[in-house]
């Protein structure tokens, strides 16, 4: 009996795809009131007002935002491997960017940075200068896990909003900009999406609303 190797092709395990949870502009307003006074406000205001992955924020230093000219720019993420931490550039050109602020983020910045300063007169030599602008208490790097359990989702139980994942604050981001008609193309660059078809292809979702509101605009051009 002749037995004939017939090989085949194994295909990866297609890697799992996470539902969209992006927060209604009404829970999203909710989140922000919840979040105000918070020590880590200035982290929730720039996620849902800027879109910026969890990494980025936690990288973020100082000397990356020019706030008098009301800016931040994208130019590491923070890696953790093991106890081992470091910034890495990002992976993509387009992931790096240059974000402006709007009012809400810039003056939750401002307020973030002006308590950092007060904490490191008052922690002295204990306070680790890596000019990062959200670091620990002593100013180490922080784990997105801790920012998750210890900050994110106690908010999210306070405003009685479903547990999302810290991500979701991106999507929300996206979505309400999309929602409120801003170029898919802002959008994009502002996430440092790859493409703009990307952005388009993961808020599928609100392509419809951006329909009917263009069909309105086409009705106004020609009633009058």
């Amino acid at each position: 009996m002749i037995v004939k190797n017939i090989s085949r092709q194994v295909n990866p395990p297609r890697k799992r795809q996470y539902e969209i949870k992006p927060l209604s502009p009404n829970d999203a307003r909710k989140f922000r009131t919840v979040a105000f006074e918070h020590a880590d406000e200035a982290l929730y205001v720039l996620a849902i007002t800027t879109g910026m992955r969890q990494a980025e924020m936690l990288g973020l230093r100082w000397r990356d935002g020019d706030l008098d000219n009301g800016f931040v720019s994208v130019n590491r993420s923070l890696v953790f491997e093991g106890n081992d931490w470091s910034l890495e550039e990002p992976k993509t050109a387009s992931s790096r960017r240059r974000i402006h602020l709007g009012t809400d983020a810039h003056t939750a910045l401002r307020e973030h940075q002006r308590k950092q300063l007060e904490q490191r007169m008052k922690l002295g030599p204990v306070w680790q200068d890596n000019d990062l602008v959200f670091p620990s208490e002593i100013g180490t790097p922080r784990r997105g896990a801790n920012v998750v359990y210890r900050s994110f989702r106690p908010l999210l139980e306070s405003a009685k909003l479903p547990q999302i994942r810290f991500h979701d604050l991106r999507h929300t981001a996206a979505t309400l900009l999309l929602g409120e008609g801003v170029h898919p193309k802002v959008v994009s660059e502002m996430l440092g999406h790859a493409s703009v078809q990307l952005t388009l292809d993961t808020y599928s979702h609100v392509t419809p609303t951006m329909q009917q509101e263009a069909a309105k605009t086409m009705d106004s051009i020609f009633a009058g």
